[in-house]
């Protein structure tokens, strides 16, 4: 990592990152609402596999709405973030199967039934460097003594 504060994290740097994790949160439209939950997932060649249950997340994709997905990783001194933005849609019972043939480990028992795909337009990625400049302030320069 440079001595910069942000670096942005190249495309390799993305997919590595998101082939490493397997816990995001995804965001979506559902009408005039915005919402965010958590969600596991894993990547499957150039995309995102999820399951879920019957709720708004598959009723907004099966609505075509758009979707982004959020992972980071930190520690004491870095952070590290990628963005995935793209469509997503249900897979059909023909291709359901590739959810067996990627490390998709829910964390709760619920059924999930229904496997959809995040198919990204856009993915970018930022690496922070922490400062933690709150570390450095004193009682009296925060106007307390």
């Amino acid at each position: 990592m440079s001595d910069e504060v942000v670096t942005p994290l190249s495309h390799e740097e993305c997919w590595q990152m998101l082939r490493e994790e397997e816990f995001g949160r995804l965001a979506f439209r559902l009408v005039d609402e915005v919402h965010i939950t958590p969600v596991n997932y894993a990547v499957d060649h150039d995309t995102l596999l999820f399951r879920t249950a019957a709720g708004n997340k598959l009723l907004s994709v099966a609505m075509g709405a758009e979707v982004a997905f959020e992972i980071d990783r930190y520690d004491d001194h870095h952070a590290r973030s990628v963005v995935v933005r793209g469509g997503a849609r249900i897979l059909h019972e023909d291709e359901e199967h590739r959810a067996d043939n990627v490390p998709l480990r829910p964390w709760v028992g619920t059924p999930k039934y229904n496997v959809v795909e995040i198919t990204p337009r856009v993915v970018t990625g930022r690496a922070f460097r922490l400062t933690r400049p709150w570390l450095h302030l004193t009682l009296d320069g925060l106007g307390q003594e």
